[in-house]
């Protein structure tokens, strides 16, 4: 039976902020095998991102807030073996697609735990750390989820679009960890939020946000899909407003860069750029 604080910290609502890639991939598929698309979404946000996280949280033990929890429980040996079960279902489950996805989910899988695995620990750097999250949560996840659901699992996949993926995620992960400089620190880890400061994590965000957008608009607008764009940028105007009106509240005290804050930001972004993507989906269903 699984213990409680082990399904608590597989963390499974967190998929609900990396699911915008996998609808904005799905979005763009012409030739869609709808059934390996259902398994994608299983594989993704069921089995490989709760891994992702409960190992994460095996090996961090964190006492303090973290993502989607404000008190979490301490890990037991039990989350380990879990996370590992997770792993080889997604594993098993990808080999029903094709190999190169099966070679994609893996490599994702072992990027995941090179990055929080104490004797590599890639999160401790800020760069290095940084980049990971961003190409594999990113551009990766795009490339396997545009790959895995076309019906002749075609690797050409829109560089523009994987990176516009990677763009939105490296906009809003920084945002993630500016409420806990100081628990990080005590565990040795440097993150991009901590590199940047308070100010310097909201400009960053911004500033990419701005390039994700403009790369969106010139990827959309190539394809003839201007109506696909106008519909998703204004299912984000919620996202800046609030972003914009949080900003002003830490510059004038950084106390505001809090964990409930940031979770409002984490929610509404990820509800407003899922519905985003969903619409830009229904619009391209034919």
């Amino acid at each position: 039976m699984l213990l409680r604080s082990t399904i608590q910290l597989l963390r499974f609502h967190f998929s609900l902020f990396l699911m915008p890639v996998y609808w904005f991939a799905l979005s763009q598929v012409k030739n869609k095998n709808w059934w390996h698309a259902l398994l994608i979404f299983i594989i993704l946000h069921l089995l490989v991102y709760p891994a992702s996280n409960g190992y994460n949280s095996y090996m961090d033990k964190d006492e303090s807030s973290i993502g989607g929890l404000k008190k979490p429980l301490q890990p037991t040996r039990q989350l380990f073996y879990v996370t590992v079960a997770f792993d080889l279902v997604a594993l098993a489950l990808s080999s029903l697609i094709n190999v190169y996805f099966l070679i994609g989910i893996a490599a994702y899988i072992l990027a995941s735990r090179a990055y929080s695995y104490r004797g590599i620990r890639l999160k401790k750097y800020p760069i290095a750390g940084y980049l990971t999250v961003i190409i594999f949560q990113g551009a990766v996840t795009f490339f396997l989820v545009y790959h895995g659901s076309q019906m002749d699992h075609t690797i050409k996949a829109p560089w523009s679009a994987m990176l516009a993926s990677s763009l939105l995620i490296g906009g809003f992960y920084p945002l993630t960890q500016v409420y806990q400089f100081e628990a990080d620190l005590r565990d040795g880890v440097k993150t991009i939020s901590w590199l940047l400061g308070y100010r310097g994590t909201f400009i960053f965000t911004a500033v990419l946000y701005s390039i994700a957008l403009l790369v969106l608009l010139i990827y959309f607008s190539g394809r003839g899909e201007m109506k696909e764009f106008m519909a998703l940028a204004t299912c984000m105007i919620p996202i800046l407003v609030y972003f914009f009106i949080w900003a002003s509240k830490v510059w004038k005290d950084t106390r505001q860069a809090n964990f409930e804050n940031t979770m409002k930001m984490n929610l509404l972004a990820s509800l407003c750029t899922n519905i985003g993507f969903i619409v830009v989906l229904l619009m391209n269903i034919e």
